[in-house]
């Protein structure tokens, strides 16, 4: 039979075993805070970038159109000018 004084040492480790479970909880919240933080700040950047390859890649198919209408455009002159016998 235990005694009184055993039972509040059993109850005593027993709670520091409580506190040291919380220590390393609210560590490892901490550290998953700063975590989830640097996610969402690495996702709005990447997020950026890929509306901004997103706009690129818009001009770059603007472009090729406007090079394929110059370049018809200079074979239709050409075809003209060679009609002339110039």
């Amino acid at each position: 039979m235990t005694t009184e004084i055993e039972r509040i040492k059993i109850l005593e480790g027993k709670i520091s075993q409580i506190v040291e479970h919380f220590n390393r909880l609210s560590s490892e919240n901490a550290r998953l805070k700063d975590e989830v933080k640097q996610l969402k700040s690495e996702k709005k950047e990447l997020e950026e970038k890929l509306k901004a390859f997103g706009l690129m890649t818009e001009e770059l198919n603007q472009l090729r159109q406007e090079k394929e209408a110059v370049k018809d455009k200079l074979e239709a002159l050409i075809a003209q000018i060679e009609k002339l016998g110039i």
